[in-house]
């Protein structure tokens, strides 16, 4: 823009001459000049505006921000996540995408306020059809509809959620009763707050010596 404004401050300034000149010959080098001049402004490359560079930026680049929070339904043929983004449906379709694999879905919605949005589901639980799934926009929500490959019933959507289940299931369901109240003990010591653990470790305590003065003198 700098070298620019030098160009049009020198037009106007052979303008001004050409108004003063009334020998033929200056007349015909200024008009030779004032054409050179205007080529060379001409070529040169316009401005952008400040938010037609914004949005160039946001929508090669731009802040990228994952989505973690969905919510999840199902029929006998589909799986259905519906993710929350306010205004998405003002987007050309072409902005939200949707890769399907037969265990995992990529989501990216391009440009929404300036930012892009990712999602990405891999372990699902049962195998899903590629053809068949597909993505609907909807008011200030993405549907992402996964076929099944069969129609049964899932009780989570990921691989990974189903074995965290099992092993907290596995947790409380042992044979020993007191081995059972032991993880359950030691669970909520991880997840209490420090009075938690002093009542925890207060009872412990006074368990172990009740079962040392039973059972056999403290050996310390």
């Amino acid at each position: 823009p700098l070298f620019l404004n030098q160009l049009q401050k020198d037009l106007e300034e052979v303008k001004e001459l050409l108004t003063k000149a009334t020998r033929k010959r200056l007349r015909d080098v200024l008009m030779t000049e004032k054409h050179k001049l205007e080529l060379e402004i001409k070529n040169q490359p316009p401005p952008k505006p400040k938010d037609m560079a914004e949005e160039e930026k946001s929508s090669l680049g731009g802040y990228t921000v994952k989505i973690n929070n969905y919510g999840w339904d199902q029929s006998d043929k589909f799986i259905k996540i519906y993710i929350s983004l306010n205004g998405v449906q003002k987007l050309p379709a072409e902005n939200v995408q949707v890769n399907f694999t037969e265990r995992s879905f990529d989501l990216l919605v391009k440009n929404l306020n300036g930012k892009n949005y990712t999602m990405t589901f891999n372990n699902l639980l049962k195998p899903i059809s590629v053809e068949g799934s597909s993505r609907k926009i909807k008011t200030d929500t993405v549907l992402v509809m996964c076929r099944k490959k069969r129609e049964e019933k899932w009780e989570c959507l990921t691989q990974v959620e189903k074995e965290s289940k099992e092993k907290e299931k596995a947790a409380y369901d042992t044979s020993d009763p007191s081995e059972g109240l032991m993880n359950l003990l030691k669970k909520m010591y991880a997840e209490g707050d420090d009075e938690m653990k002093r009542t925890i470790n207060k009872a412990w305590v006074e368990s172990r010596e009740k079962q040392s003065k039973g059972d056999m003198p403290m050996d310390i």
